[in-house]
């Protein structure tokens, strides 16, 4: 683990991910105490690469539950495996076991309990893990209350098998996009933090780091123009991973520097919402070119 804030800041930056002093400050608590951390922020801000850096930078591997409405325990914890179950009391039968108590232990075993991600990150014996929750938000609000148990004590009850601890906490990533509110439950466990959009200056740091095959010109110009853009009502405000696509798609176009039609012709990389793009098209988008343009030759 890192011995300081510096050195998790380093560890990010090995990743390709640059972060603030806040984020790392809280990145280094999570893993110093040995508590769960909740990142929410609108989509596209890098909540979920930071599980991903996490990971890579600990020697860790990445197990990751992706949320979605329905999400119950057997997916996201375990399960019995009823198939071998089935054969083992056949076979059982067949041998002339009478007992049916010891074969009801006997197909309760380790050996029967298939992983899911949540029991799979804090078994002691697989290799040391990082867990992400990604965007809990979209699960139902009941599956919240199973998290509970494995964010206070990271452990798990089966409750025909008995309880299944970490040997050491793992490190816990929880992303939330706000589309409803996380019960203070699950916040109460965690160390919080708000990923927001990058300022220009960072943004123009990942950029480089992500995409270093585009120009410094027109790096300067696209994140100029984003940064103005995020200004503007929109349904849906573009993030950091849509910059980074937008970049590379300029540079494959053979693009040095933004234009009017440019713009117009790969909005679609930057927007996801036909709404969004009919409203810049055309004299917004060529205003925003231009105030993008003025920005990022002064800097």
């Amino acid at each position: 683990m890192p011995h300081d804030v510096a050195a998790t800041m380093a560890l990010l930056a090995r990743g390709g991910y640059v972060a603030d002093a806040d984020l790392a400050t809280t990145v280094h608590l999570a893993l110093v105490m040995g508590r769960p951390l909740f990142l929410e922020g609108e989509p596209g801000t890098g909540k979920t690469e930071i599980a991903k850096v996490l990971a890579e930078g600990l020697g860790r591997r990445l197990v990751r539950l992706q949320c979605y409405d329905g999400l119950d325990l057997q997916a996201a914890a375990y399960e019995w495996d009823h198939a071998r179950q089935l054969m083992a009391i056949r076979l059982a039968e067949a041998s002339g076991e009478t007992d049916r108590d010891l074969l009801a232990r006997s197909i309760y075993g380790r050996e029967f309990l298939r992983e899911r991600p949540l029991l799979s990150a804090i078994d002691p014996s697989l290799p040391p893990a990082v867990l992400l929750i990604d965007e809990l938000d979209r699960a139902d609000e009941p599956f919240e209350a199973f998290l509970l148990e494995l964010l206070a004590d990271f452990q798990i009850t089966v409750p025909e098998y008995g309880t299944i601890r970490a040997s050491s906490p793992p490190p816990v990533v929880i992303t939330s996009n706000r589309t409803r509110e996380v019960h203070d439950a699950i916040r109460r466990r965690c160390l919080y933090h708000w990923v927001d959009y990058p300022n220009a200056a960072r943004e123009r740091e990942i950029l480089a780091r992500k995409a270093p095959e585009v120009p410094g010109l027109l790096a300067a110009q696209v994140v100029a123009f984003v940064q103005r853009l995020r200004g503007e009502e929109l349904f849906k405000l573009p993030g950091v991973a849509e910059t980074i696509d937008w970049a590379s798609a300029l540079r494959t176009l053979d693009q040095h520097a933004l234009t009017p039609d440019a713009v117009d012709e790969t909005l679609g990389v930057l927007l996801k919402y036909q709404d969004d793009i009919s409203k810049i098209r055309g004299a917004e988008a060529a205003r925003l070119v231009a105030e993008a343009k003025d920005t990022a030759a002064t800097r």
